[in-house]
This record gives C-alpha cells, structure tokens and sequence, in this order.
C-alpha cells in the first residue's frame, strides 16, 4: 500500500539523492559490483571478442584486397605487355605478307610478259609461215602461167621438169640456172 500511495502521490519511485533511500543505492553498488565480473565475463568478454574477430576480419578482408588490387593491376601490366607483343607480331606478319604479295605481284607479271612475248613470237612464226605458203603459192601460180604464156608463144607443150625448175629459179631471183 505505500507503494501503491507513493506512486499516487507522484514522487516516481527511486531518488538517488533523497537521504531516505541510501540503503538502497548501498545495495545497488554492491548487486552492481558483485555481478559486474559475471557480466564481464559473459556479456563484455563476447562482445569484446566479437569486435576483436571483426577487426581482425576487417584486417585481413583488406589485405586481400589490396593483394588482389596488386594482382590486378601486374595481370594488366602482363596484358598490355602480351597485346603490344601480339601487336607487334602482327604488324611484322603482315609486313611478310606484303612482301610475299610483292614478290607474288612481281612473278606473276614476268610470267605474263614472258607468256604475251611467246604469243608475239608463235603469232610472227605463224605469219611468216603463211607469207611463205603464199608465196610459194603465188610462185606455183606465176611458173604454171609462165609455161601456159610459154605455150601460146611456141605453141607447144612445155612441161618437162628441167624447165619448171629454170622457171621456178628465175622467178626465185636466184639468177640463170646452170647447166
């Protein structure tokens, strides 16, 4: 009922500094220091070595990282390293292929400049012999008109082959025929 009548009147439970309730600050300090070692060791031990284990974690979490920054940035350095390289064969590559292609440009062209210079050639053999066919046939023609002219002059026959052969060599241009 005190309590009940306290609370009514409205003074609001514990005052530390009311002189009336120093036996119960007494009791307070000593509860409170006589658990202060079990919730030091079951409430700030814990506690303590949970925010110790973190840091720790924290630590390392960072060390990995910057070890894994460090990788990082020597695998790129080897990348760069490796494209300038690749880069580099590459240009040479294709340098060997101009080349090649210049040389292949070059054989090509004296193939067929060797090849329209022996066209040139078979078509001169191919004319020569024709004109020489043609003249042969116009010198057959003019012996057989000869001898026919011949003929009509003498009026006799004229065919021995002594005689086509002294035609054919006059006409020749190779002079008088020998006896």
């Amino acid at each position: 009922m005190i309590l009940t009548l306290t609370l009514s009147e409205g003074t609001g439970g514990f005052d530390p500094l009311d002189p009336a309730s120093i036996g119960t600050l007494f009791w307070t300090w000593v509860i409170f220091l006589g658990a202060l070692p079990f919730i030091w060791k079951m409430v700030m031990g814990p506690i303590t070595g949970a925010l110790e284990e973190r840091d720790a974690n924290a630590s390392r979490a960072i060390a990995a990282a910057e070890k894994a920054g460090a990788d990082a940035e020597k695998a790129r350095a080897d990348v760069e390293v490796a494209l300038g390289e690749a880069q580099a064969e590459a240009a040479k590559l294709l340098q060997n292929a101009r080349e090649r292609a210049e040389v292949r440009e070059h054989e090509i062209v004296q193939a067929a400049k060797q090849e329209a210079s022996q066209m040139v050639e078979n078509a001169r053999k191919t004319i020569q012999a024709e004109q020489d066919k043609a003249l042969s046939a116009l010198r057959s023609e003019v012996v057989d008109l000869t001898f026919s002219a011949a003929n009509r002059v003498l009026e006799r026959n004229v065919d021995s082959e002594d005689d086509r052969r002294m035609v054919t060599q006059l006409i020749g241009g190779q002079g008088a025929p020998q006896n």
